[in-house]
């Protein structure tokens, strides 16, 4: 693992199959999904966020 990557990352952008890949990516490069995710309307889409965590991280 790289020592420049953030220990906490929070993820967002619309609901969609992007977003899904972003969230797949950070999982491939060692991040464990933190918490629930939370969605909004903003009033023309649903955004999405969800944060993710290196496993050293969490104790």
């Amino acid at each position: 693992m790289s020592d420049d990557k953030p220990s906490y990352r929070l993820l967002t952008g619309p609901d969609d199959h992007a977003f899904c890949v972003r969230v797949s990516e950070a999982l491939a490069e060692g991040y464990v999904l933190y918490g629930s995710p939370a969605i909004t309307y903003n009033g023309a889409t649903c955004i999405v966020a969800q944060a993710v965590v290196l496993p050293e991280v969490v104790r």
